[in-house]
Parts: C-alpha cells; structure tokens; sequence
C-alpha cells in the first residue's frame, strides 16, 4: 500500500482576500483625497519659484509681489492662501517668499486628516 503525503494547499483564503482588498480600497481612497493638497502645495511652491526668479521682481515692492502672486493662482486656481499671507524677504537682492498653511482634508464621518504645509521660494 503506497501512502504519499497529501499536498499542502497554499494561498490565500477568502477571508483574506476580502481584507487585503479593503485595505488597498482604504488606502486608495485616503490617497486620492489627499492629491489635491499636495498638488496645491506645488503649484504655490513654483509660483514662489518663479516670483523669486523673476529679473523684475528683484527690485519689487512687497505689494507688486503679492500682486503677481494672485495672478498666479488666479490662474491656477488656488483657495489654500491668499496673497496676504505670504511672507517676504529678502536674500542677497533676491526675493524669498514663504508661507505656512494647514489644510484639514474629510475622510469619512468626523474622521479628518490634518496636514501642514510650508512653501518657499529658498532652495532646500
């Protein structure tokens, strides 16, 4: 009589799947919502950028800055900050502009994501 060994199964089970799918849906949806306030984020980054390196900004009042910034995120349709809340400076004849801002992202219910941000024109 010849007994083999019986094969071990391997895999997953239903109940894991199920689980490993609701956490990747989880995730998904989490990073989805918090897209826009990282694209955001950029987008003021590189107006600040390009306001810093602007050869008719060097010399510019603090107003035509904030100015120039607004038409900026006219442009790319900006809500997180204002004009008002830049901050600027100077380093060496260059502009440095800066800002600090949270943005408070609903997941789901009263279950929220806070996150802050500090764009700047200086070099990292």
């Amino acid at each position: 009589m010849n007994t083999a060994m019986p094969v071990q199964q391997r895999g997953m089970s239903f109940g894991g799947f199920v689980f490993g799918a609701f956490l990747l849906v989880l995730f998904g949806i989490t990073g989805i919502k918090l897209i826009p306030a990282y694209m955001q984020a950029a987008q003021i980054k590189n107006i600040f950028v390009t306001i810093a390196h602007d050869p008719d900004m060097q010399k510019a009042t603090p107003h035509d800055i904030q100015a120039s910034f607004d038409k900026g995120a006219s442009i790319n349709n900006i809500t997180a900050i204002k004009a008002s809340d830049i901050d600027i400076s100077s380093d060496g004849g260059m502009p440095v502009l800066s800002a600090s801002y949270a943005v408070k992202v609903p997941l789901v219910g009263n279950l929220s994501l806070y996150m802050e941000f500090n764009p700047s024109s200086a070099s990292k």
